[in-house]
């Protein structure tokens, strides 16, 4: 039997979104000094992040979406627009997704059921 180092996958994803964190702090901080436009992208470019996974921090797109843009009101709200087109891809790739999951419940289904048939036949 396997010992269970799950700790340690768990402390090494830890370390990994602190530092990540840590860094696209640091960069939020990098763009107030300068009179750049803020983006994600940018902000990921700058951090070394991924814009997937500033997507997946709230709080620092609000602090994005608050900075001071020049000649700009700041923004109010937390939301993130997206294109129509964007959305429409999103949306189609949660159908596919759900398509997937939905065959494969059903593959599993039919395999229980015939497991289940199997221990029947078996206990006669």
């Amino acid at each position: 039997m396997r010992t269970d180092n799950t700790h340690h996958l768990l402390a090494a994803t830890r370390q990994r979104s602190d530092k990540a964190r840590q860094q696209a702090e640091e960069a939020l901080k990098q763009l107030d000094q300068t009179t750049q436009p803020a983006t994600v992208s940018e902000l990921a470019r700058t951090a070394g992040v991924s814009r997937s996974w500033l997507y997946t921090q709230p709080d620092l797109l609000e602090r994005l979406q608050q900075r001071k843009r020049p000649g700009k009101a700041p923004a109010t709200g937390s939301s993130v627009r997206t294109s129509e087109a964007s959305m429409q891809r999103r949306l189609q790739l949660a159908h596919q997704r759900i398509q997937q999951l939905t065959d494969e419940n059903r593959r599993l289904q039919d395999r229980l059921a015939r497991a289940h048939g199997a221990l029947r036949a078996a206990r006669r």
